[in-house]
């Protein structure tokens, strides 16, 4: 029995692996990677992100999942868990992933707006799969203040890049500005392990 969930579970995997990489054929700016996050870079994520006592945590572009499942199981019973997807195929996916979770289908840049909607005052902690290397000067500023504004003092925000993004025109600006909304930003080592290979980079308001 065990090894037919098994064969079940790898080739939904395999599934979600093969719709990443046509959501990043059809729209790389919106999608960004593709391939899954590693569970090593996924662990390297959280790991270091104190959620013992956490009232409410977002994550935005979850995709399919790849990091979700290591943060809900680090949540407190009653902390309020809210996803933001703006690729509706990722979204349904995800879904499936983890149904009885809450999901918005909408722009990141609206964090503040979705979470008056939802009636979450403030945030203790948000992780980021997104593709900070494609977006724009003005949707990497509006997504920031956003992002400063739902945090709780000292809140955490965490996200990720890869090594050729650091190279990237946007990439670099996005890496300049961290400093100008946190009172303190640092970066891992690469995570070799992942593919592409990975680094995170973690935020404190």
């Amino acid at each position: 029995m065990s090894n037919g969930r098994s064969t079940v579970g790898a080739l939904h995997k395999r599934r979600d692996s093969l719709s990443l990489l046509r959501q990043f054929l059809r729209a790389p700016a919106v999608i960004g990677a593709v391939a899954p996050s590693s569970r090593v870079l996924a662990e390297c994520m959280v790991k270091d992100v104190d959620l013992k006592h956490a009232e409410a945590v977002l994550e935005f572009g979850p995709g399919t999942g790849s990091f979700t499942n290591h943060i809900l199981e680090r949540l407190p019973s009653g902390c309020r868990f809210l996803a933001i997807e703006l690729d509706q195929v990722m979204a349904d996916i995800w879904s499936r992933r983890y149904p009885g979770q809450k999901l918005c289908v909408d722009r990141v840049e609206e964090v503040a707006s979705i979470c008056d909607a939802e009636g979450i005052e403030r945030v203790d902690a948000v992780f980021s799969g997104l593709p900070w290397a494609t977006f724009d000067h003005d949707a990497q500023r509006r997504t920031l203040e956003g992002t400063v504004s739902v945090l709780k003092p000292g809140g955490r925000f965490v996200t990720f890049g890869y090594w050729f993004g650091t190279l990237m025109p946007r990439g670099k600006r996005f890496y300049e500005l961290l400093p100008r909304y946190f009172s303190e930003v640092t970066y891992s080592r690469y995570v070799w392990r992942n593919l592409p290979p990975a680094f995170v980079v973690q935020c404190r308001k």
